[in-house]
Formats: structure tokens, sequence, C-alpha cells
């Protein structure tokens, strides 16, 4: 069954907009393991937007599960990495103007800078997932690099207007997916996933893991974190 990876950026978003302690993303984390999740995910950007060099420090202490750093393909996040040594890392593309990550990894056009990282994080045994949209030549190039997994980038699916674009991106999700385990790739995915959306992503199989938060961090101010990560949990496991 597909795993639920928590994203506990947003989190920390809301603490950095008052500039104090609470809430603390480590304390959501422990949480959500307690509550399902089996993963936490976190993106630690370079202008430390949300999550702080202290959250990644403590988090490698804590957590219980996996820990999931997204992070972009420089030399000083490949040093931290390399440092605090998740046991997974994602390769995001990262700009910073930008309110979230737009689109995924552009493999091809920085095929040597991504292939470099990947080699010098799995020397140090930690594994390494693209983030890459759901085009069949990226995958293919994300297959050059020696990375063990993509994360399908599911945003234009969770932004798609109306059911026949949907369609339309499941088709090239799905297509994604099968391609990418032909090649060797394991698959996650994640962006813009919520408790309605999720389900046709769920009913494709070949995920392994689903790495949300804006969705999960949303529904926790209204009905808890605990009931927001079971109901996800459940959805992503029965679906």
């Amino acid at each position: 069954m597909a795993k639920l990876g928590l994203n506990v950026d947003h989190v920390a978003t809301v603490r950095q907009a008052r500039g104090g302690v609470e809430p603390d993303p480590v304390t959501a984390a422990a949480m959500g393991e307690l509550a399902g999740a089996e993963g936490i995910t976190i993106h630690l950007r370079e202008d430390r937007r949300h999550i702080q060099d202290r959250d990644l420090e403590i988090l490698r202490q804590t957590v219980k599960t996996k820990l999931n750093l997204e992070m972009a393909a420089t030399q000083e996040m490949v040093r931290i990495a390399l440092r605090v040594k998740p046991e997974q890392v994602t390769l995001v593309p990262e700009k910073r103007q930008e309110l979230t990550t737009e689109g995924g990894l552009d493999v091809i056009l920085n095929l040597k800078s991504v292939t470099d990282a990947a080699k010098r994080l799995r020397d140090s045994g930690i594994v390494v997932s693209l983030f890459v949209d759901p085009n069949q030549e990226q995958i293919k190039a994300a297959n050059k690099t020696g990375a063990d997994y993509i994360e399908i980038h599911t945003g234009a699916y969770a932004e798609a207007k109306d059911w026949a674009q949907q369609e339309k991106e499941l088709e090239a999700i799905d297509t994604a997916i099968k391609l990418a385990r032909k090649v060797g790739l394991g698959v996650n995915a994640g962006h813009g996933l919520n408790y309605v959306n999720i389900k046709a992503i769920a009913a494709l199989g070949g995920i392994e893991e689903y790495n949300i938060g804006h969705s999960i961090i949303a529904r926790a101010v209204l009905v808890g974190l605990d009931q927001a990560v079971r109901d996800m949990v459940e959805l992503i496991k029965y679906a």
C-alpha cells in the first residue's frame, strides 16, 4: 500500500509569520507520525522562508519514520544534506519569487549538475528522488542521473479546471508511472493534492508515496492534525 509523507513546511510558515516559536514543525512531525504518516518531508529553501536549519537538525534527531529533505541541487544544500544525512533527498527547482514550487525540475537542461549532486548524495547512502513533471523525456533523463526515484509533480492535475483537462493530466501521470517503473525508478507523487483529487490518482496504482502538506495543514486548522492525517492516510491506503 502507498504511504503518506507529511510535509510540515506550512506549520513553519505560520510560525514565521509572527517570528515566534510556535507552532513548531518538529512537534507537528511527531504528531503526524503518531497519526499514521510514514515519512516527514521538509523543504529547506535557500531563503529560509519557512523551515529553518534548526528544524532540520532537530527533525533529523527525532523523526522515527523517514526524513525526506526537499532542496535545490546547489553546493550549499548538498553540503548540508551530506552532513545531516536524511534518509532521502528530493531535488527540486527553486525560484526566490515563487510562492510554492511551480513546476518540475528540468533534468534535461541541468543533467550534469543533477547527476553530480545525485552521485554525491547516493555515495553517502542517501536515497535520491527527482521532482519532475509527468513528461517522458524528463523521466528518461532522470534515469540517466542515477537517481533512485522520481516524484511526479501533480500540480497540473490538481489545478485542472474541468474533468476533460483532469483526465488528460491523469493519463500523463499514468504514462509517467509506467515508464518510470519500466526503467527501474521508484515513483512518488505530490503537489496540490487534497482530500478530493487524491482519489483518482491513488486509483492508478504504482505510486509508493504521496508527499502532501498544504491540504493536510489546512484541514488540521479545523479538525486537528491527528484527524487530518488519519483521514488522508485512509484515502491513500484504501483507494
